[in-house]
């Protein structure tokens, strides 16, 4: 889309840090009839066993990352690696992302007529797909939460939790940059009154 081209559809990019409860707030609004696209199944999808960029991950990481005896990826071997070198995180970047944003672009086509939808997106800002939306939605909460958060739903050290938000803009970076940012901060669910406001503003062109 051309630099002042206007939407004809409204598309809410939905983005935030790791654990900040985006996918808290994608599942709501499937749930108020959005369709919601999502970048990590597509990430999914690309490495799917007998892909080519799941064969091309194989040759590169070998039988470290290999899910048993099929031509398939373990994926917390992979996230290991790449979480603790940033050179082997931008190498997977540079194979995966492209593939996402096509699968992006053929479900966009297939939605062309739909009124509203949703892209979730995490590395929404690091992948520059800003033009992919007419506006955009920041889950952001405190920093201490989204290590706590992380730890406990991944089983992960504090160490490779950190490593993990570390590989990601910061909060404080995106805030300036979302149209809207919704607060993830407390109780669980305490972002759904601002989400319903959010949500039933008129699109601006």
């Amino acid at each position: 889309m051309a630099p002042g081209e206007t939407f004809s559809q409204r598309r809410i990019g939905l983005t935030g840090g790791i654990a900040s409860g985006k996918s808290s707030v994608g599942r709501w609004l499937a749930q108020q009839g959005l369709p919601v696209l999502d970048a990590d199944q597509y990430a999914r999808e690309a490495l799917a066993p007998g892909r080519p960029a799941t064969n091309t991950v194989l040759q590169r990481y070998g039988s470290t990352v290999q899910a048993g005896d099929d031509a398939a990826v373990e994926r917390a071997a992979l996230g290991h690696i790449v979480f603790q070198d940033p050179a082997e995180r931008w190498w997977l970047e540079q194979l995966i992302h492209p593939i996402v944003r096509e699968l992006f672009d053929e479900a966009l086509s297939l939605h062309a007529k739909t009124p509203a939808i949703v892209l979730m997106i995490p590395l929404l800002f690091e992948a520059g797909l800003e033009s992919l939306c007419s506006e955009i939605w920041l889950v952001d909460c405190d920093q201490s939460q989204q290590l706590e958060r992380l730890i406990a739903r991944d089983g992960l050290s504090p160490e490779a939790a950190q490593a993990r938000i570390a590989a990601q803009w910061p909060l404080s970076r995106k805030r300036g940059l979302a149209d809207h940012v919704i607060a993830n901060r407390g109780q669980p669910g305490v972002w759904k009154a601002q989400a319903v406001d959010l949500l039933n503003q008129p699109q601006k062109n």
